[in-house]
């Protein structure tokens, strides 16, 4: 019997909450597919057809509440009238309210990541393209808005807002204050020098001063090789790597001094002189 798409949605969300919620009480490395297969009342060969490891059900957790932050922060009233800002730190708050209830979880995450991190980076995470897109969004509409400067890396800046989550949930999960009132006010003093950083147009015109210096600079070491190599190689050996020189080719193998010495080419007429080659006028 074919499962229809909502009965699919509705056995993975039920993978994941039963993997949530064992590998909060038996960790990470106690847990196995088997167990997370029964206890979602699944068989065990079934659960390989929605997740194939115990990472994969790590990154299909993140995934969900990253999808569902998102769905929250678009549908808030009048959310389209928000300024960045309030936008930014309206997703925030999203992704930290669904990470709330698996606190514990998402610590044994955090702590995967640092003893693993290519496990969580080996597989592309859908969510980190929506969260791209949709503070580049963010941008242009705060850039239309005339709230900030044009600004030339939007797209740069959406995926760097993913790194800046990743430092707040580490924050977050150290937070011992009331009501993560700590992680509270590092949100809003972060952002708001990130907007205030924006509207001033100060990151645009460093980049600008930034590949202007670069391409004088290129162009000065162009006119003279000898420096362009220098510095290329002075850089070289700053990061730990002896510049390669180059080598000198191989002598020819020596003769054989029993081998027989090759015959002279017959000629057809006398031999004559050499005629020696005339040299260029200076």
């Amino acid at each position: 019997m074919k499962t229809t798409r909502q009965q699919q949605d509705a056995t993975r969300r039920q993978i994941l909450d039963s993997a949530v919620d064992l590998m909060t009480r038996q960790g990470f490395d106690g847990t196995t597919m088997k167990d997370i297969a029964r206890a979602a009342g699944i068989g065990d060969a079934t659960i390989y057809k929605y997740f194939p490891t115990k990472d994969r059900i790590v990154l299909g957790y993140l995934d969900a509440v990253v999808q569902q932050a998102l769905a929250d922060t678009l549908q808030t009233p009048c959310f389209a009238d928000y300024q960045l800002q309030e936008k930014l730190q309206r997703l925030t708050d999203a992704l930290l309210e669904g990470l709330l209830p698996d606190r514990e979880f998402v610590a044994q995450v955090r702590a995967l990541a640092r003893r693993s991190p290519l496990t969580l980076l080996a597989e592309p995470l859908a969510a980190r393209q929506a969260l791209r897109e949709a503070v580049t969004s963010f941008l242009e509409a705060a850039e239309a808005a005339g709230e900030i400067e044009p600004c030339d890396f939007k797209g740069m800046a959406g995926g760097l807002y993913t790194d800046y989550l990743a430092g707040v949930v580490s924050y977050w999960l150290a937070d011992t204050s009331d009501e993560f009132a700590d992680t509270a006010q590092l949100v809003d003093l972060s952002l708001g020098l990130l907007v205030q950083t924006l509207r001033s147009g100060l990151v645009n015109r460093a980049l600008q001063l930034g590949g202007f210096v670069l391409r004088s600079q290129m162009a000065r070491l162009a006119q003279h090789g000898g420096s362009l190599l220098g510095a290329l190689q002075m850089a070289q050996r700053a990061m730990g790597s002896p510049p390669r020189t180059a080598t000198a080719p191989a002598a020819p193998p020596k003769a054989n001094a029993t081998r027989a010495p090759r015959k002279p080419r017959a000629t057809t007429a006398a031999a004559t002189p050499a005629t020696p080659r005339r040299k260029k006028a200076a």
